[in-house]
């Protein structure tokens, strides 16, 4: 039997459904975000990286709570280490509004409305691992869902104020990874009055 993504996909369609291959192909950009070529997941993120196009979500409760997740012990990358809501890639022929709302089903079984914030990019290697090399597209976004986690992505969830975040990284920034850290600087410099309109108010 061959078993393709979209055949594993459809098996495991429960809480715990693969949805991550490492034979997926990514998108390959320049510095401007153009479209350079394709690349299969694994390919992209070993040695230095090569890099590609990328997303990381955050998503914000009621109370203006952000929702982080502790990331699998089966990720190859900065596993159990503490992020942002949701991050994954665009696969190839996927436009990026589709791929955000994908993974934000798959990993926690949630929707929302999601904003673009910006773009960058960045670089971060995991010791002999493999490395993110990634221009990553960063949206926020409110959601009243309960998280349904799928645990072949996150081992833990929790919500958190913004002062409590600012206080974590700041006291055991080891314990997050890079992206996050990143991330969350340049919301809290330039889009601090943005965000607070997702407390569902």
């Amino acid at each position: 039997m061959d078993l393709t993504e979209d055949f594993l996909e459809k098996v495991f369609n429960g809480e715990n459904r693969v949805v991550s291959f490492d034979s997926e192909e990514l998108i390959l950009v320049d510095q401007n975000d153009v479209e350079t070529g394709h690349l299969n997941k694994a390919a992209c993120h070993d040695g230095d990286g090569i890099l590609h196009r990328a997303f990381s979500l955050f998503i914000f409760d009621d109370d203006g709570q952000l929702l982080l997740q502790q990331r699998s012990a089966q990720k190859r990358l900065w596993p159990l280490y503490w992020s942002n809501s949701c991050c994954s890639h665009p696969r190839r022929g996927e436009q990026i509004e589709e791929a955000i709302h994908r993974r934000l089903e798959q990993e926690l079984g949630m929707r929302s409305e999601l904003e673009f914030l910006y773009k960058f990019r960045y670089h971060a290697p995991f010791g002999d691992k493999g490395s993110e090399h990634e221009l990553c597209w960063v949206y926020a976004g409110h959601s009243a869902d309960k998280p349904r986690t799928n645990s072949n992505e996150i081992a833990d969830w929790r919500f958190v104020s913004p002062d409590d975040l600012d206080r974590e990284l700041a006291e055991n920034p080891n314990r997050f990874t890079p992206w996050i850290k990143l991330e969350w600087a340049r919301i809290q410099d330039e889009f601090a009055g943005t965000i607070t309109t997702y407390n569902g108010l």
